[in-house]
């Protein structure tokens, strides 16, 4: 059988998906919007092989037992079923992202494994239908099939609810500063988390109409590249999907005080002529968007407050990539 290498980069969330309307398709409460980083991603190689007795599941180096492997088993699942392919498989799998830490590494590494998965089963599948079925993995998977800024379309079922490019090539001078305040797991996952807030959240219904509004501003931004609306929709989204944490029932929250740190830092760098914003996702780990001729003073600025290990500069990233 055929060994197939594939590569994905994650991606950030201008405009957050926080919710999902069927867990088990994966099809969100509303649209999002994206952009795929260069520096995080995931390699992963799939081979299909009938000698197997069960699927050999091996990230990082290490061999996961279940019922840590049972996502990935269930997605080979879906792949065989599309397929026709019988055979259990191995799965090797390499996260250049810290895991669980609010960096979207779900969203690469079921990208990777969407592309190499289906491609060792036999399947050649458009961007558009890896972009489906990366989402049966990770809902933010769907968005980095592509790179630069992508939007996730909720849709309605699994045909409709995909991803498509707004702008692949990013010619505009952006950066984006991670900062990895905290490489640990967190501790309320992303779909516990939006479940709650889905669930018990005053506010959610705002939200729906919060996210539309800011799709429908965002989208002429990068277009016409205004780099200062941008970065105000992606701001207010974030604080307003964090909202939902607070306001769930029981309240929880991924900020620590290192967040809050970095937040205030975001605020006094543009009040001093370095024009930036802030996003996070699930975790407490800030990332940052500037123009390139700011990034000097921005990075400078962050290193001293955190150590300069803990902020990496990004730029808008490829999407899917075959490399064997």
């Amino acid at each position: 059988m055929t060994a197939v290498t594939a590569r994905a980069h994650t991606n950030i969330a201008l405009v957050k998906y926080w919710g999902k309307a069927d867990p088990n398709l994966m099809l969100p409460q509303t649209s999002s919007l994206s952009l795929t980083l260069d520096q995080f991603y995931t390699d992963t190689t799939v081979e299909f092989d009938s000698r197997l007795t069960r699927d050999m599941v091996q990230i990082n180096d290490q061999l996961l037992a279940t019922p840590a492997s049972q996502k990935v088993v269930d997605f080979l699942n879906i792949v065989r079923e599309q397929s026709g392919q019988s055979a259990f498989a191995h799965v090797t799998s390499v996260n250049h992202v810290p895991t669980a830490a609010g960096l979207a590494s779900s969203a690469s590494a079921f990208a990777a494994l969407a592309g190499a998965a289906s491609r060792a089963a036999g399947l050649e599948l458009t961007p558009r239908a890896l972009s489906r079925l990366a989402r049966r993995g990770s809902g933010s998977a769907t968005r980095s099939i592509y790179g630069g800024f992508v939007e996730w379309q909720a849709g309605s079922d699994d045909r409709t609810s995909l991803a498509i490019p707004l702008q692949e090539t990013v010619d505009w001078p952006i950066a984006v500063v991670a900062l990895v305040l905290d490489p640990h797991h967190k501790r309320i996952s992303s779909r516990q988390g939006m479940q709650s807030s889905v669930t018990t959240s005053p506010y959610y219904p705002a939200w729906k109409s919060v996210v539309a509004q800011d799709l429908a501003t965002i989208k002429p931004a990068i277009l016409h590249q205004d780099f200062s609306t941008m970065g105000e929709v992606l701001e207010s989204n974030a604080m307003r999907m964090h909202a939902l944490t607070l306001s769930a029932q029981p309240p929880y929250s991924y900020f620590n005080g290192d967040t809050l740190r970095a937040m205030d830092t975001v605020r006094v760098l543009r009040q001093a002529g370095q024009e930036c914003y802030y996003t996070l996702d699930a975790g407490p780990n800030l990332k940052v968007f500037c123009q390139t001729p700011d990034l000097p003073a921005i990075t400078q600025k962050f290193a001293e407050q955190f150590g300069t290990e803990h902020v990496i500069v990004a730029h808008p990233g490829p999407g899917l990539r075959f490399l064997s």
